[in-house]
């Protein structure tokens, strides 16, 4: 059956850069899917006058009714609030689904809530896309292109995607562009804490660093070249995007900040020594073996 038949009517809770990216997608893929969207009133308001959304809804509950797919695009502890109440209304049969980046969490408690049979499934995933800045405004179709997109497995799961509607969300997300990957919450949350999470405070200390060195004559940032500004390309993204994120994979972010932090610590002791040629030349395999992914 074509994905269009299966997710006929779709709600984005949430339709900020990720929820009003991923209704674009589907507005570009699906044209004959309708797509309702539910936040804050300005936000959905602004996610309708780009096209985003071909309704708003007042409420929750009227967002979620009739929908044969749920996407969940909120800060994780906004998911976490409402995921019972998703639970509860969302159509039996439906799919639901999150792009939070935190992942444990939020699978656990749904694991508490959908659990009647007939109920809707629930699938957590996590888009590796973004940009350093937010908003509904900066929302593009292509969002997903090209990135990899986390959908989480149950250790019991022999084939997770033998559920047909989660066959036809991996469908739609390759549709999209996008490069499904399976992994379990914990394994997601390890993952996502070493290449995602920590870059982003490793810009946010190296900012740090550099504010605190600027002088009355603006130097150094005055001498600073490209390298500087693509290094803290990340440091541009907002605290408000973040802070839930730190809040739910702490464990995993302190553990990598301790690493980090001995990393640094190797690079002061070597500084003068053949040992910091071995680090770069790490490095530089590690590059090429990311620039090999893409």
């Amino acid at each position: 059956m074509p994905v269009a038949a299966v997710f006929p009517r779709i709600a984005i809770v949430g339709t900020g850069l990720i929820g009003g990216s991923f209704a674009l997608a589907v507005r570009k893929e699906l044209p004959a899917a309708r797509i309702v969207g539910w936040d804050r009133p300005e936000t959905v308001a602004r996610a309708h006058a780009l096209g985003a959304i071909d309704e708003s809804a007042e409420t929750l509950a009227s967002a979620l009714r009739d929908a044969d797919l749920v996407y969940i695009a909120l800060p994780a502890n906004a998911a976490l609030d409402f995921l019972p109440a998703i639970a509860e209304a969302a159509k039996p049969g439906a799919l639901v689904t999150d792009a939070c980046s935190s992942k444990a969490v939020v699978c656990k408690l749904a694991q508490q809530h959908f659990t009647a049979a007939g109920s809707a499934r629930f699938l957590g995933g996590h888009p590796l896309a973004g940009k350093e800045s937010s908003g509904i405004e900066r929302a593009n179709a292509n969002l997903l292109r090209g990135a990899r997109y986390a959908l989480i497995g149950s250790e019991s799961d022999d084939n997770p995607d033998s559920d047909p509607r989660v066959r036809n969300f991996a469908d739609l997300l390759r549709t999209m562009g996008a490069q499904p990957v399976w992994c379990d919450a914990d394994t997601h949350d390890w993952a996502v804490g070493v290449v995602s999470h920590l870059p982003q405070l490793a810009a946010v200390a190296l900012a740090r660093v550099v504010l605190d060195e600027l002088d009355e004559t603006g130097l150094p940032l005055t001498l600073a070249g490209s390298g500087l500004r693509d290094t803290l390309r990340l440091a541009g993204s907002p605290y408000s995007v973040w802070r839930d994120v730190c809040l739910t994979n702490t464990d995993n972010i302190q553990r990598t900040l301790d690493r980090f932090s001995q990393a640094i610590d190797h690079l002061r002791n070597v500084l003068r020594s053949r040992e910091l040629e071995d680090e770069f030349d790490a490095a530089n395999g590690l590059y090429k073996i990311l620039n090999n992914l893409q």
